[in-house]
């Protein structure tokens, strides 16, 4: 590899990972504000809190990236503008086309991880997270109980199970203690099995058991009262989707689907790469400024376009989602003009610099 070349693909490297790291930070914040919200509800069991955060990133990583690999090529190409270093090379005859080797060497890579994570990662990612939390509203065993130890509930409440079924819903020798504003709730029972109602609603049927309610304070207003059946509701499960809703299905069964909202689905995921692919020749015209302007100013202008590109893309997977767009259109009207825009600002800004050049 020509020196040139090596030092290019390392200016571009180094500033990429730079962006990516940060926004990975970023993403990771707000992923996780949202998966524990979800477990604060009682929707995800805690002991999922980890795999639902790598699976909820996995599908935001073709966002990331595109973003990423767009910063981080304006950043290093701004540098070289501020430094003069872009000047110099156009002086010598380097100029956009020279460049575009190095450029590509980061570039492809990048937009074919995009792709491969959005039609297929990400599709798998979610429905990898969709299964384990079925699987694991059914069983208590992934909702933090475990035979012969306390467990605090999201409600506040305590349980302690003496035994528990290897399926995680059949229980024995069971204490509950919960608290109403000033009243105090102790329920014991010998055994115990979860049971589901509709969609979403679960409930735990206790059998033959005491209970006791009174006052949390000092007063001695208690009731014991003796059951055979108490049924105790527990957190709603969180909304499942049908096994044919095509945000989880494979994209190679979108592709013969002939549901509106499955062609638009496709689309969204054909749409991430182009866009990616389009920003990344996008940021060196972008980045083109004077030797001692702000390089920020425009990196600002380019992160403004690529989230106007983003929240069209959203709109146009909701409008052919509606039928609110041809079917055949999809979201070509929005990737294909990025790209012919992406080649015309490129070889322009080559033009451009070769015209400098030579009047250097």
């Amino acid at each position: 590899m020509p020196k040139l070349d090596r030092y290019l693909f390392t200016e571009f490297t180094q500033s990429f990972l730079a962006a990516l790291m940060v926004l990975l930070v970023v993403s990771l914040g707000g992923v996780l504000v949202d998966v524990l919200g979800d477990v604060a509800d009682g929707k995800v069991p805690a002991g999922l809190l980890l795999s639902q955060l790598g699976l909820a990133t996995v599908s935001y990583l073709p966002l990331i990236l595109s973003l990423a690999l767009m910063l981080g090529l304006m950043l290093a190409i701004a540098r070289m503008y501020r430094d003069s270093e872009m000047p110099v090379l156009a002086s010598i005859g380097v100029g956009p086309r020279r460049m575009l080797r190095p450029l590509l060497m980061l570039v492809v890579p990048i937009v074919a991880l995009v792709g491969l994570i959005s039609l297929w990662a990400g599709p798998l990612a979610s429905r990898t997270s969709q299964d384990m939390i079925a699987h694991a509203n059914r069983s208590l065993i992934v909702s933090g109980l475990a035979p012969g130890k306390f467990t605090v509930l999201h409600n506040g409440g305590v349980v302690y199970v003496g035994g528990m079924s290897a399926d995680g819903r059949d229980l024995s020798k069971v204490f509950m203690q919960r608290q109403q504003d000033d009243r105090l709730d102790v329920v014991t029972a010998k055994t115990g099995k979860m049971y589901f109602e509709g969609e979403t609603s679960r409930f735990l049927q206790l059998r033959d058991g005491f209970r006791v309610e009174g006052p949390a304070g000092a007063g001695k207003d208690f009731r014991l009262m003796r059951y055979a059946s108490n049924e105790v509701a527990l957190p709603d499960r969180q909304d499942s989707k049908a096994d044919d809703d095509p945000e989880l299905l494979p994209t190679s069964q979108l592709l013969d689907d002939p549901r509106s909202q499955a062609n638009a689905q496709l689309h969204a995921r054909i749409t991430p790469p182009l866009l990616c692919l389009a920003f990344a020749l996008l940021a060196l015209p972008l980045a083109r400024s004077a030797p001692r302007q702000s390089r920020y100013g425009r990196v600002m202008l380019g992160f403004l376009g690529y989230l106007v590109a983003f929240l069209m893309m959203i709109n146009g997977t909701q409008w052919l989602a509606k039928d609110k767009l041809p079917p055949m259109l999809g979201l070509w009207w929005l990737s294909l003009p990025l790209l012919v825009l992406a080649v015309w600002a490129y070889g322009r800004d080559g033009r451009m610099l070769r015209r400098r050049g030579a009047r250097a």
